[in-house]
């Protein structure tokens, strides 16, 4: 017990190092950029009329103390720290005064609604038939499959999706092709709203799982081949155990735990996939949030979107590294 509690230490001492470098990164990044929110925000006020020169002095006091963006550079960067610790990013350039960390929470149920269940959905349904094809291996419809996976794999996404965007939404208009929901229809808890949310859900989910399908399906059928051939196996088929417990039991059991890491880092990663998911299909999510903010230059949001993304991907990692020695007896903690 007090191993794994030493574990659980180290592994969280490596996520706060993670995060702590990565913001970083971001920061400096995001303050090399000849981009200065400030000046950009006072052009934008006084593009419309004429404005004093007290009043823009004013104003731009006011928006450098809004934006963190006064005293040296030490002082800055110390409340940088300070406004992340509370999840205050600031004031967005391009929707002021709302808010950053609001838009991102408008924004972040749309692209972890799609995207983790479009990822979770794919990697059971390849996980499931990869292993039924590795172990199987005389099925001719799972030989299909494979043909199938292996011919879906290697084609870039956004070639996958503007062909379902001009079958079933042009050709076909079975679907719509834009929006996270219907115009004209108040968002609720009602179900008008839900069925229109998953109408429009189904395009950019496809085209996610028909890709990702693929790649879970060929890596479970090669690690249940490796496995079928272990001394563990071969001993329980020659005891005469049934083939289905065979399966379940010693070979899809085991055969996953590599596969469980790599659901993880794809739930981590889920906020690079939103980009051009949402972009093809016009989808309201952090991907759409983190374009209209690079073509604003609102570094501010920008900042927020990077951060939130950083956190979720150390803390899927951390995540799987807790619960990998109780996913795998072999692994030890001490």
């Amino acid at each position: 017990m007090r191993s794994y509690a030493k574990h659980i230490a180290r592994r969280f001492g490596q996520f706060l190092l993670v995060v702590f470098i990565g913001i970083n990164l971001t920061y400096v990044i995001s303050h090399a950029t000849p981009i200065d929110p400030v000046e950009q925000s006072i052009a934008a006020v006084t593009s419309f009329g004429n404005t004093s020169p007290e009043a823009i002095a004013m104003m731009r006091q006011s928006l450098r103390e809004l934006y963190g963006l006064t005293g040296g550079p030490l002082e800055q960067y110390i409340n940088f720290w300070r406004r992340i610790a509370v999840a205050d990013f600031g004031p967005s350039l391009s929707a002021f005064p709302t808010p950053v960390s609001t838009l991102i929470v408008h924004a972040l149920p749309w692209t972890i609604g799609l995207l983790v269940t479009a990822t979770l959905i794919t990697w059971t349904l390849g996980n499931l038939l990869g292993g039924l094809a590795g172990y199987y291996q005389d099925k001719r419809s799972l030989k299909v499959l494979a043909v199938i996976a292996i011919g879906l794999h290697p084609v870039p996404y956004y070639i996958v999706a503007f062909v379902l965007l001009v079958m079933l939404g042009y050709a076909w208009p079975l679907l719509p092709i834009a929006g996270g929901y219907g115009m004209n229809i108040d968002q609720g808890l009602n179900a008008t709203f839900a069925l229109s949310v998953l109408q429009h859900s189904i395009l950019p989910a496809l085209s996610l799982m028909l890709i990702g399908l693929g790649g879970w399906f060929l890596g479970m059928r090669s690690l249940v081949s490796n496995v079928v051939s272990e001394d563990y196996v071969v001993y329980a088929e020659l005891a005469g155990v049934d083939r289905r417990r065979i399966l379940g039991s010693y070979v899809m059991r085991n055969a996953l735990v590599p596969q469980v890491t790599g659901l993880a880092m794809s739930l981590g990663a889920v906020f690079n996939g939103a980009i051009i998911t949402e972009q093809v299909f016009g989808y309201p999510g952090i991907g759409t949030l983190l374009i209209s903010a690079v073509h604003t230059g609102d570094y501010s949001l920008v900042i927020g979107i990077a951060a939130v993304s950083i956190i979720a991907v150390s803390a899927a990692v951390l995540l799987i590294d807790l619960l990998y020695p109780a996913l795998d007896p072999r692994v030890t903690v001490g």
